[in-house]
């Protein structure tokens, strides 16, 4: 299995690159693998190399010229993927416009996948118990497509988003049969998704900067732009119950809300410059709840005026990334930096933290919540795993995913109590099947 902490090149990566360079003293006193998350290609420390110690050879010359132009070098030096990874970042990186000429890709390739080749990362651990589950995986149609979020449809067929292939794509679970969609703007950068009650799927151009509405029954697309140039990559969003969508910018660091009737679309800053806002919730009262992946807080955002209200977490090295909702309307974050899980309970105040069975680089990232009962996933370790955590006894259980999960950026709990996982870096979908028992204890 390969090395599990790549990350997708967000459109946002040249703005944030731009204002980590400018800010390098306070990005210092952060955990350089925080750099890892946000964008692509940063590392651990003792891999840096300056600019005058790029090795030689076919390729450096390319990757001097075109790396340069979005990010600081030690950007690249400072990463370590293998050959698959670094053909995906590559193939990311022309994407976002990073000037690599067609007839050098291969050179720059090899020349990568030599100089910074993938580092190894921690072991999973398996924690056995009580609770029986089955996973499953199938690969996407498309190759290369690295499919980001997952959705679960009200007629029981499960979506994702082909961030690198243009497309949203369908799975029938009865049929076995997938069906893409390709989107109208080339190079959308589709990224989160959900359906709505007719059964379109609305979806965020992570590049593009626009919220898309996907018609299946005629493949029809309508989209939304951001109303301020700044909001470049629309994140993650949501249903509110008045019937709103709310949603995260991440490198914008902005959140907003979508009117569907209207096509009124509304965006608001951050108070904290560069938090970078990431996965987000919506709380029985119709509360959109969204953590700050570039700061140690959670948020909450008024649905009417949109105001932020902000809750700082204990520690200045925590960085949620996806959020949770428990039924009484807890908040639980997967803080990816330290490989904690994390619980705050937005009444109060207090925090509660848990150290992941996988150690502080097993990157927690994927989270839900059935019932009570938190699952997330360990996107570090080697293999990935599936992590079941109970509240009430303070109790750990985990999987190994089969595939290797290859980072499991996000994932999604069925009505009746099962998963489905986004396995981006395996290029598939996996489905998590909870037996019974453990399904009707999360209920009680």
């Amino acid at each position: 299995m390969h090395e599990s902490h790549f990350d997708p090149l967000r459109g946002s990566a040249k703005t944030f690159v731009t204002s980590c360079r400018k800010n390098q003293t306070a990005a210092a006193r952060r955990p350089v693998f925080f750099a890892v998350a946000v964008f692509v290609c940063c590392a651990a420390p003792g891999w840096a190399q300056t600019a005058q110690q790029l090795p030689e050879g076919a390729g450096k010359e390319t990757v001097q010229k075109a790396c340069v132009s979005c990010h600081a070098l030690s950007t690249v030096t400072n990463a370590g993927h293998n050959r698959g990874e670094w053909t995906s970042v590559l193939n990311m990186m022309v994407t976002a416009g990073a000037p690599v000429p067609k007839d050098q890709i291969a050179a720059v390739t090899d020349y990568l996948a030599k100089n910074f080749p993938e580092r190894p990362a921690p072991e999973a651990v398996v924690i056995p118990g009580s609770v029986e589950v089955s996973i499953k995986e199938w690969q996407v149609p498309t190759a290369g497509s690295r499919p980001h979020d997952p959705a679960f449809a009200p007629d029981g067929s499960v979506w994702y988003t082909g961030q690198m292939a243009n497309v949203l794509g369908r799975f029938d679970p009865k049929t076995n049969q997938f069906k893409e969609y390709t989107l109208k703007t080339p190079g959308s950068g589709p990224h989160g998704l959900v359906p709505d009650k007719d059964g379109n799927i609305w979806f965020t151009a992570n590049f593009k900067a626009y919220i898309g509405k996907l018609d299946p029954k005629t493949g029809n697309v309508t989209e939304y732009p951001m109303p301020d140039p700044q909001a470049k990559d629309p994140h993650t969003l949501l249903f509110a119950p008045n019937g709103n969508i709310y949603f995260t910018v991440q490198g914008g660091n902005m959140v907003g809300r979508l009117n569907p009737k209207t096509g009124e679309v509304k965006v608001v800053s951050s108070p904290t410059a560069k938090s970078n806002p990431y996965g987000m919730v919506v709380s029985s009262k119709g509360v959109p709840f969204f953590v700050e992946f570039g700061s140690n807080k959670v948020a909450s955002l008024d649905p009417d005026t949109l105001a932020i209200h902000e809750y700082v977490l204990p520690h200045v090295d925590s960085h949620p990334r996806r959020v949770a909702i428990t039924p009484d309307d807890v908040i639980w974050y997967s803080d990816y930096s330290r490989g904690y899980l994390g619980r705050l309970d937005p009444k109060t105040g207090q925090v509660t933290e848990w150290a992941s069975p996988g150690g502080p680089r097993s990157r927690p990232y994927g989270i839900t919540a059935i019932g009570d009962i938190i699952w997330y996933s360990e996107s570090n370790t080697k293999p990935n795993t599936v992590v079941r955590f109970d509240p009430k006894t303070e109790k750990f259980q985990t999987w190994i995913i089969p595939s290797g999960g290859g980072v499991v950026r996000n994932m999604v709990a069925t009505p009746e109590g099962n998963l489905w996982l986004a396995c981006s870096g395996v290029n598939g979908i996996a489905f998590v099947e909870v037996k019974n028992s453990a399904k009707m204890s999360s209920r009680n």
